[in-house]
């Protein structure tokens, strides 16, 4: 059988202001996800792309339209059923890193498992596990201002990772990195894309790290006006590679 259907958006309408200084973001954005894809969101400034991540991510409600998440219309969920659905079915992974700078790495990823209420041993056993699938092993008791940004980036990737989401969304993921440094980002996430099934929406404005997802959905003025697959000649292997260190799983 098929995969599922894990986003679907009908009609998502997103205005901000009031009547006689509204300002829309979206604009009827219809889209459907399918469970295990990888793909990026692209689009000019002030296209929606953030707008649209947010919604995506229980961050924000639509102001019109429907949206389902494994075919539960989110609009009936409570502000707690919100929190629980972010905390144990979607992982995020933003920019600026935005870990907590006195925390180590290792606590830092167990700080999501904390709030689903998972004791010392399994939370601990969790973040390990996913510290080791993104490479970061040997670095499990240092603090963010000893780590690179390409660091800092992977343990907030095994942060979005720990909880076992079926979907990671992440904002200009390697738009802090050096190129080198990205490509080793964008291999981490072809990986656990490929091999956990994990789903995988990146908001990206590189055309080479959107050709690194199996398709590309571009925004413009909060409508789509482009949504294909990438073909498989255009389709661009990331080229970083994983230290010794890596390995386990957290599924």
């Amino acid at each position: 059988m098929g995969a599922g259907i894990l986003i679907e958006l009908r009609g998502i309408v997103k205005t901000y202001g009031q009547a006689g200084l509204a300002v829309p973001a979206l604009r009827g954005v219809d889209l459907r996800v399918a469970e295990g894809e990888l793909l990026s969101l692209m689009g000019p400034s002030g296209s929606g792309k953030s707008t649209l991540l947010n919604i995506v991510g229980c961050l924000d409600r639509p102001s019109q339209g429907v949206y389902l998440f494994e075919g539960r219309d989110v609009s009936s969920l409570s502000s707690n059923e919100l929190a629980e659905t972010r905390n144990r079915k979607m992982g995020f992974v933003f920019q600026n890193f935005n870990l907590l700078p006195r925390s180590t790495a290792l606590a830092n990823v167990e700080l999501p498992l904390i709030y689903r209420g998972l004791g010392p041993a399994r939370r601990q056993k969790m973040a390990r596990e996913a510290l080791a699938v993104v490479g970061m092993s040997h670095r499990l008791h240092h603090r963010p201002s000893q780590l690179s940004g390409g660091e800092q980036q992977r343990v907030a990737i095994a942060r979005a990772l720990a909880g076992n989401p079926k979907l990671i969304l992440a904002d200009e993921p390697t738009g802090n990195l050096d190129t080198r440094t990205g490509e080793e980002i964008m291999s981490i996430f072809q990986r656990i894309n490929a091999e956990l099934g994990v789903t995988v929406l990146q908001v990206t404005h590189d055309p080479q790290r959107s050709r690194q997802t199996r398709r590309i959905v571009q925004l413009r003025d909060g409508q789509i006006v482009g949504d294909a697959p990438v073909p498989d000649e255009l389709f661009v292997r990331a080229g970083g590679a994983l230290p010794a260190a890596a390995g386990g799983s957290t599924r």
